[in-house]
């Protein structure tokens, strides 16, 4: 039904387009014809009646130009109505399978950067649900994105561009860059204030980030993409890659065990090395799934009965029906998944309902 009704939208839109190429056509030959006419009669005219004729050719010139004008906005408002129609068939399922939307890519703009000879803050890309920056220190650096009562702290890795999300919505942030002095003592390095209006309110759970980062050629994302182009659908796409991560990571207890603070995952490299920890899981997962169009969180919470402080993910889709790791997915809602404990086979007593994990920050 879905399909079958994408097609007809398609007709509609492709004879609106049809009207509107003939629009033009008519007021063009109308235009050009009256003009070619009074050229002719007028061949020998002079003084006001030449005058007044050339007035009239003046204005069925602007009246043809508006015309036109106006139909080419018809004919773009058609086209952005027609991609957008087929991006949201594609990500739902047709009868030509599963497919993904279009690659989003996050930047560190040099030339729209501010800052001080340590460090260079982007916020040119912040409608777009994210921030960049480069930093080059000799001491520890941290970076506080702050709106409201919501804060994110993050350590920064020196001399390399890093993408940091918005993940707080619409509204007045407050960036801070914070220099270590000693021990837990730091200063403030470089600070701006911004206004975030997002074009996307998922543009922040579709783009790489510093805690999910990918590119069109990172090994994860093309993996996934050997997985969307098998799923005949949103969700198989989704299943797929939960299967496949199940399959491919096992849960590194050494790690787990000597992890330092500031970690930040490599998801190429845990795929490579078949193994990792709660964040490792959580972040390849992100990586495989927001680079196919599907938007995904990185959270960090608790997980009862253990009061656990782990991480897992939560993914939206349209459709209803994830049960791999018993979530019931509502349609149009948020659905969680939690990799870490389903690939290594843990009771139920960790999965449950979802009334035993407390979300604290979403990446």
């Amino acid at each position: 039904m879905k399909a079958a009704s994408t097609k007809k939208k398609r007709i509609s839109m492709i004879l609106a387009l049809l009207l509107v190429a003939v629009m033009i056509f008519a007021t063009g030959c109308g235009g050009s014809g009256g003009s070619g006419g009074s050229a002719g009669s007028d061949a020998g005219s002079a003084g006001a009646g030449g005058s007044k004729k050339a007035e009239q050719a003046a204005s069925e010139t602007a009246e043809q130009s508006a015309s036109e004008k106006a139909a080419e906005q018809a004919a773009e408002a058609v086209t952005d109505e027609a991609n957008a129609a087929d991006e949201k068939a594609g990500k739902s399922g047709s009868d030509d399978g599963f497919k993904p939307g279009k690659f989003k890519d996050a930047k560190f703009n040099e030339s729209k950067a501010e800052g001080n000879e340590e460090v260079q803050v982007d916020v040119s890309s912040a409608a777009k649900g994210y921030i960049a920056l480069v930093c080059n220190s000799d001491a520890r650096v941290k970076l506080q994105v702050v709106k409201g009562e919501d804060t994110y702290t993050y350590d920064v890795v020196m001399k390399k561009p890093q993408i940091f999300p918005l993940q707080s919505g619409n509204g007045d942030y407050t960036i801070k860059v914070m220099k270590n002095l000693e021990g837990n003592k730091y200063f403030e390095l470089y600070k701006t204030d911004i206004s975030v209006k997002l074009k996307d309110k998922f543009g922040p759970y579709l783009r790489p980030s510093q805690y999910a980062d990918f590119t069109e050629e990172s090994d994860c994302v093309k993996e996934a993409a050997k997985l969307a182009e098998k799923a005949g659908s949103e969700q198989e796409f989704v299943d797929a890659v939960y299967e496949y991560i199940c399959k491919k990571i096992d849960y590194d207890k050494e790690k787990a065990a000597t992890v330092k603070s500031g970690y930040i995952p490599d998801p190429d490299a845990i795929l490579k090395s078949g193994k990792g920890i709660c964040f490792d899981y959580s972040s390849l997962a992100a990586c495989m799934l927001r680079s196919q169009g599907i938007p995904t969180k990185i959270i960090f919470g608790y997980v009862e009965p253990n009061d656990l402080y782990h991480a897992w993910n939560m993914f939206y889709t349209e459709e209803t029906g994830w049960t791999k790791v018993e979530f019931k997915v509502n349609e149009k809602d948020w659905s969680r998944i939690d990799l870490t404990f389903s690939a290594n086979g843990e009771d139920g007593k960790f999965i449950g309902d979802g009334s035993n994990y407390t979300d604290v920050y979403h990446y």
